[in-house]
């Protein structure tokens, strides 16, 4: 349904290199960067993707309230490895890896709240 997101995020560089390490588990790097720098600080856009840049984060007025993103994850394992690679990224723990029965059986996800607070959620649907 969707071709690409973005979203402006409040400290680019945290955020770009929380990213990269965070989806490098999912396959995921950046495709396209924008240096946008200047006197009043660093900035710029940043596009991540598989192929193609289909997640975009960049200099801007941060959202106010809470967005949620979920990844698509190939298997378990890459949930797990996106979990703990955004965790050491900085990432703060909203709900370890795990099975989620409630939404379906082979619902398994994880959730980490990225620096501007974000709920990011890697995911697959596949049994074990």
């Amino acid at each position: 349904m969707l071709d690409h997101i973005g979203f402006p995020v409040r400290d680019f560089l945290l955020s770009r290199d929380f990213y990269t390490k965070a989806l490098a588990p999912l396959g995921y790097k950046i495709i396209t960067e924008i240096d946008l720098s200047d006197e009043a600080g660093p900035g710029g856009y940043a596009g991540f993707g598989a192929e193609r840049p289909q997640f975009w984060i960049g200099t801007g007025k941060p959202m106010t309230g809470r967005l949620h993103v979920a990844f698509v994850a190939r298997d378990r394992r890459c949930v797990r490895g996106f979990y703990d690679a955004a965790l050491a990224a900085g990432g703060k723990d909203n709900g370890a890896p795990g099975l989620r029965p409630h939404y379906h059986a082979n619902y398994y996800g994880a959730f980490v709240l990225d620096p501007d607070g974000h709920n990011i959620e890697a995911v697959t649907h596949l049994p074990e």
